[in-house]
């Protein structure tokens, strides 16, 4: 890409102090995959004992990386596992070759650290279309196991961005009957973000003891409200994964009814998705789209995505222009049951609309003061059930034509 680019204004002042999570170390090394000058390569290693679950994109041009994984998921945690992960080039739609790579890194690891390759999971993220120079990432493979540690969870976060303009990372400590429990994860991801699993890598460690199919079923279903409810631009990539390791070096056993742990894994989730989408390529502004009164869940969630993802209503938020009649737009096209005469529209605690027309006590000032500050809320209710939905977003600016423009060069 030409140029560095500038810091999301709406990034945090700094990366979270994590925890060191028993069980699982990390590594990062140069490769020079696509980038010169930055690690570009990650490597985390989990204890024999390790429960790993997964969720992936739904792409039906899904990368050889993603394949693999999915293939992979549900093996013997007595093995332990690595989780390897590029930056720069996604290894995607690259047809055998690409089958080749993933299999070239995963037998390297596996000679390097014994595991079986069957445990070994590998994540490529950049460019679509271009042959990954595997022999690169191979080469640091012993440079990488030499380098583990516990406390390098924040280098991870670097090496694993394209680009995304801030390092992404989460924690909770999670007091439970049998003791305490920690969680901490990190996640890359900028621009190609919309639900279908959510378009990003994120991984996810806890020393919880969990057995798979309780931490499958957690991850499942927590990710359906988080990740697959934020949008930056509506493109599903071809590489997101989301892998959460449970190593159990605490010894405290969680279950599927766990509700303390599984609020605190939920936590997580929900701040790393919400900063993947402020740090959305060319974001000025975190927008929250809240849909009530539909027919169904369905029906709000259909609406509230039609919202989030309108080019108009995203260049209206940039603008900093309560444009309303663009969410009644929206909300006609979205497909879903909705009766123009019964909409209420929000902005922020401002009555804009109500009973199919502008309020009478709306002043455009008023909306125009919502639409400077930089997290907006835009709420909708459609007057026909008891259906809700919430998704995140931002606007859409000449920042982001900027980066995707010079992508590839």
């Amino acid at each position: 890409m030409a140029g560095k680019i500038p810091t999301s204004p709406l990034a945090p002042a700094a990366f979270p102090d994590l925890p060191v999570i028993d069980g699982v170390r990390f590594a990062t090394a140069e490769a020079g995959v696509r980038y010169q000058g930055r690690r570009d390569v990650m490597l985390a290693m989990l204890d024999a004992g390790s429960s790993v679950a997964g969720v992936f994109t739904r792409s039906k041009t899904r990368s050889a990386n993603v394949l693999d994984c999915q293939a992979k998921v549900g093996g013997d945690a007595s093995e332990g596992a690595a989780i390897i992960v590029n930056s720069g080039n996604s290894n995607a739609f690259t047809g055998r070759a690409g089958d080749g790579s993933v299999s070239a890194i995963c037998e390297a690891v596996a000679g390097a650290t014994g595991l079986p390759a069957t445990r070994v999971f590998t994540s490529s993220t950049g460019v679509i279309g271009e042959r990954l120079p595997h022999d690169r990432i191979i080469a640091k493979v012993d440079e990488l196991i030499a380098a583990q540690d516990g406390g390098k969870i924040e280098e991870a976060a670097l090496a694993i961005m394209t680009t995304d303009t801030f390092p992404k990372g989460a924690s909770a400590t999670v007091e439970l009957p049998g003791g305490t429990v920690k969680i901490a994860g990190i996640a890359k991801g900028s621009g190609m973000i919309a639900p279908d699993m959510a378009t990003m890598l994120v991984y996810i460690f806890t020393d919880a003891k969990v057995e798979r199919s309780a931490l499958q079923a957690m991850l499942s279903a927590l990710t359906d409200v988080t990740f697959n409810c934020i949008t930056v631009d509506s493109d599903t990539s071809t590489s997101d994964t989301l892998l959460m390791g449970a190593t159990g070096a605490s010894g405290v056993e969680v279950t599927a009814e766990s509700t303390a742990f599984i609020e605190a894994l939920r936590g997580v989730m929900l701040d790393l998705s919400h900063q993947v989408v402020k740090d959305g390529e060319g974001a000025t502004k975190f927008v929250e789209v809240h849909v009530s009164g539909a027919a169904s869940d369905a029906d709000a969630r259909t609406h509230a995505m039609a919202i989030a993802n309108s080019p108009l209503i995203k260049t209206a938020i940039a603008g900093e222009d309560p444009n309303w009649g663009r969410v009644v737009m929206a909300i006609g096209k979205s497909g879903a049951a909705a009766d123009r005469d019964l909409l209420t529209i929000r902005f922020g605690d401002i009555l804009v609309a109500e009973n199919g027309w502008v309020s009478p006590d709306y002043r455009e000032e008023q909306g125009a003061a919502v639409m400077k500050e930089q997290e907006i809320n835009i709420s909708v209710d459609l007057g026909l059930g008891g259906g809700t939905a919430t998704v995140w977003t931002c606007d859409l600016t000449h920042g982001y034509i900027s980066i995707n423009a010079d992508y590839r060069s």
